[in-house]
């Protein structure tokens, strides 16, 4: 792995994450600037890939306390195969939700009854029954 040092500004063009985040991520122990230059912390350019599993993980929904447990105490990435599995067992749940939520809504967009609340389907989607029992 190339361990070029490179200056927070320069993480910042490559990676296209603020330096405030970068420091934060720093005070919570996800990345380590390995010394200062004046006032301006420098990394190895190590930190552009644990920036960009940081970034996968912040999209698949984990909390940055989860993403913390995605790296080896030298800051290594080494992402927990259980804690992805069961994320992705987690997104499939959601997938699923939101594809019924979407059907619901084209029907409901679609639907010939007069109104929406006349609709069984829609009237479901709200939580509520249908009148007629149907």
């Amino acid at each position: 792995m190339d361990s070029a040092e490179i200056g927070i500004g320069e993480v910042v063009r490559r990676s296209g994450v603020p330096a405030s985040t970068l420091r934060y991520y720093e005070e919570r122990g996800l990345i380590a600037s390995v010394r200062r230059q004046g006032l301006t912390r420098v990394f190895t350019s190590a930190v552009l890939e644990q920036l960009a599993l940081i970034a996968v993980c912040r999209t698949a929904g984990f909390s940055l306390d989860e993403i913390t447990l995605m790296f080896s105490p030298d800051g290594r990435p080494s992402p927990n195969r259980e804690m992805l599995a069961a994320k992705a067992d987690e997104l499939d749940a959601t997938i699923q939700k939101l594809a019924l939520m979407r059907d619901d809504l084209r029907h409901a967009a679609a639907c010939p009854a007069p109104t929406h609340l006349e609709c069984p389907r829609f009237r479901s989607l709200l939580g509520h029954p249908d009148p007629r029992g149907q």
